[in-house]
């Protein structure tokens, strides 16, 4: 430790997405290569004396406490905890958690120094994992509501990477064993007998650890949230969701001092007949077992929807990954064309 491929492949992995501005102390990390990032590793982040990097990621985080608060992170998972890396406008942005993170260090703001708040989550302290929708995203849960986060990957590729080395690691855990269990039928080993329900499927890991997908359920009620939305227009066993995608909004800025764009995070769904741009809650869905009372907005709420039938053009940036789609609608709403097309028009 560490093996040549390891310091290639962190090094490879070490790359801001390229429409994240972050702070300079981030950009500095992103900066470092193989043999320089596991040094930096060690000598700023590690808790352990013998811990091992295993894996870097660059992922949008949200907190259970600050649902609102989406903020880049370089996350680094080593064999004894999860490091997340904070931009340092985060603690800023969030004056009103006080309790959350402890701000000793503000008497260095003005000096030279860029600092970086580092929120570290033991492994021993992880209960579960929750796997988004599409492997968009997926959620960690510890024993309390400071130690729950979600990582917005936005990407199924990085999400099934950052799983398969987290079970890798959990692995090595010295955890006493999970007594025996008792033999159950498929009806309670599947079925909640109070609502009648199947449950999310759930891998329980050799540390204990539950790893839990969604079902086929959660697209069926994501498709009646959807029908309901569109006013009863659709007959619902039709309605079929054809893309599910944790995506930005681009919000363009005229008249400034130089034309800015801000992203606002939206979970697009396209279904047969319609686009829509939801407010989603990644963060206090399931409810965690400690919640008192469910969280204060819904999962989904709608901010935006439209027929593909008044679609008239899709335009494409040339950049490459993230792509830049452009949807341009017809400004005439809810009203059939065609039905404008009488007769007298071609002549007698």
């Amino acid at each position: 430790y560490p093996s040549e491929l390891l310091m290639q492949k962190i090094t490879e992995d070490n790359q801001i997405p390229v429409h994240i501005h972050v702070s300079v102390s981030l950009q500095y990390v992103a900066g470092l290569k193989g043999r320089a990032l596991v040094e930096f590793f060690h000598s700023n982040i590690a808790e352990v004396e013998n811990e091992e990097l295993r894996h870097l990621m660059w992922s949008s985080v949200l907190f259970y406490k600050t649902p609102s608060v989406e903020v880049m992170a370089c996350v680094l998972l080593s064999t004894k905890a999860i490091y997340f890396l904070l931009d340092d406008s985060f603690i800023h942005a969030d004056e009103h958690q006080s309790d959350f993170w402890n701000k000793e260090n503000s008497d260095c703001e003005n000096s030279s120094f860029h600092l970086s708040c580092c929120f570290v989550l033991k492994l021993n302290d992880v209960q579960s994992v929750n796997v988004g929708l599409f492997d968009q995203y997926f959620r960690i849960t510890g024993h309390s509501a400071d130690h729950i986060v979600t990582c917005l990957t936005r990407d199924s590729y990085n999400t099934h990477a950052f799983i398969q080395q987290l079970m890798a690691v959990l692995s090595l855990l010295a955890r006493t064993p999970s007594p025996e269990p008792v033999d159950k039928d498929f009806y309670s080993e599947f079925g909640s007998k109070n609502t009648g329900k199947m449950e999310n499927y759930e891998l329980i890991h050799s540390s204990r650890v539950k790893f839990i997908y969604p079902n086929e359920e959660e697209i069926g009620d994501l498709a009646f949230l959807v029908a309901e939305k569109m006013d009863g227009l659709t007959n619902l066993p039709s309605l079929n969701i054809l893309l599910y995608v944790l995506a930005f909004q681009v919000n363009h800025f005229e008249g400034s001092a130089q034309n800015t764009s801000s992203l606002q995070p939206k979970t697009l769904i396209l279904t047969s007949s319609d686009l829509f741009l939801f407010d989603e809650d990644y963060i206090s869905y399931p409810l965690p077992e400690f919640a008192k009372e469910p969280p204060k907005r819904d999962k989904y709420q709608l901010a935006d929807g439209r027929r593909i039938r008044d679609l008239d053009r899709v335009l494409m940036g040339y950049q490459t990954y993230p792509q830049a789609l452009t949807f341009v609608f017809d400004d005439v709403q809810n009203q059939d064309l065609m039905q404008n097309l009488t007769l007298d028009h071609f002549g007698e």
